[in-house]
């Protein structure tokens, strides 16, 4: 296998983007979590108003992985960071350095927008990917916080919207 090349995913990679979007919901055991659509999913990357970014790892002419990410912005540093949502590289391109080549790019973009850091979840038994993160020079983040939020219902419902 050549080595990934790396490169800003285009409207024209959405259908393979969203083949590997499905194996990443099937490696983490979410599948019943994917309850959009690859149009809605084209038009969150490639619309008018886009809400997310992607770069694309290609060896040999096929795309054998993708970022996704998308800009946050600290308030106490008044500065901007990326959220890595999704890292995935086809378990057939496990290896060949298209994972690294992904977040390399990514750091590379990160800093040139003026970033002070790209984060991420990982889920705490995906070994696998704790490792690749740390050999890449990652570390996990502790802190005296804990993750909330409110899933649609809940906003409706705190909106005043009936459900």
């Amino acid at each position: 296998m050549t080595p990934a090349a790396v490169r800003p995913a285009e409207a024209r990679d959405l259908a393979r983007i969203w083949e590997l979007l499905h194996g990443l919901a099937e490696y983490e055991r979410m599948t019943e979590l994917i309850t959009g659509s690859r149009e809605a999913f084209g038009n969150a990357l490639f619309g008018s108003h886009p809400v997310a970014e992607s770069l694309v790892a290609e060896s040999s002419g096929v795309i054998v992985g993708y970022a996704l990410f998308y800009p946050t912005f600290s308030s106490f540093r008044t500065r901007t960071m990326l959220w890595l949502e999704d890292l995935f590289v086809d378990p057939a391109a496990r290896g060949s350095g298209a994972g690294k080549a992904l977040l390399m790019g990514l750091a590379r973009l990160a800093l040139a927008r003026g970033c002070y850091r790209v984060d991420w979840h990982v889920l705490e038994w995906n070994l696998p990917a704790i490792g690749f993160y740390e050999h890449m020079g990652a570390s996990r983040q502790e802190a005296d916080c804990m993750q909330y939020g409110l899933a649609e219902t809940e906003l409706r419902q705190l909106a005043g919207e009936s459900c």
